[in-house]
């Protein structure tokens, strides 16, 4: 649906490469104990303002940078002071769907819910 997307991340983790990989997912950071630079690195790349980022995540390291989103998405079972400072809080846990539900909100939210349908059946 033309959305970019990246992973930052403080692990180094094959699998998370490989899924990035499978997932088509623009940018990916792997071991990042500070994500500032590569939050920043990505909006640059992307061409967006941090305005127009939606950022999700789950934990502590999180917050400084779901301060700087425009969308600040924390998982059902995230730290309870990352829900605090996030716009939104999943219904669904991390690894179990979180994704899935914010992408399905940002496009409702732009009117395209509807032309993703066919292409995720084709």
């Amino acid at each position: 649906m033309g959305i970019q997307t990246g992973f930052i991340t403080g692990r180094h983790s094959p699998a998370v490469a490989k899924r990035a990989e499978k997932l088509k997912v623009t940018f990916v950071y792997l071991g990042q104990a500070r994500k500032t630079e590569a939050f920043e690195e990505c909006t640059q790349r992307a061409g967006v303002t941090e305005e127009e980022v939606a950022y999700m995540g789950d934990d502590l390291p999180n917050i400084p940078l779901a301060r700087r989103a425009g969308l600040a998405v924390c998982v059902a079972d995230g730290a309870p002071e990352l829900v605090a400072v996030c716009h939104f809080t999943t219904r669904r846990l991390a690894g179990r769907g979180a994704a899935r539900e914010v992408i399905e909100l940002i496009l409702k939210a732009q009117g395209r819910w509807e032309e993703a349908i066919p292409r995720a059946l084709a």
